[in-house]
């Protein structure tokens, strides 16, 4: 799972019956620099199914892969990558001994 940030929103012309009920996102994977915020996030955006409803800029949790479809078993949807959270707040920590 990788946090993301929601840059877009994606319309279809048709989609697959089965995924009729939510919208898809257009979101950037973000790398621990970018949630630091020492850089911009650079990397390649991808489509995400989103049933949650989150709006331009909100961070959230994508699954990606085979996990993707998981929450439809046992109906599983012809999807890559899902929206599994809209995240509140984000608090990161040095690693234990690390006080830099």
């Amino acid at each position: 799972m990788r946090i993301g940030e929601v840059i877009g929103t994606v319309t279809l012309n048709r989609a697959h019956q089965s995924l009729d009920a939510a919208s898809y996102r257009l979101a950037i994977p973000l790398t621990l620099d970018d949630l630091l915020g020492k850089t911009k996030p650079a990397g390649e955006a991808l489509v995400v199914y989103d049933e949650l409803g989150a709006g331009i800029g909100s961070r959230i949790a994508i699954s990606e892969g085979s996990e993707a479809a998981q929450p439809f078993h046992p109906e599983l949807k012809p999807i890559d990558a899902y929206n599994a959270a809209i995240l509140d707040s984000i608090r990161m920590e040095p690693p234990h001994g690390d006080r830099s």
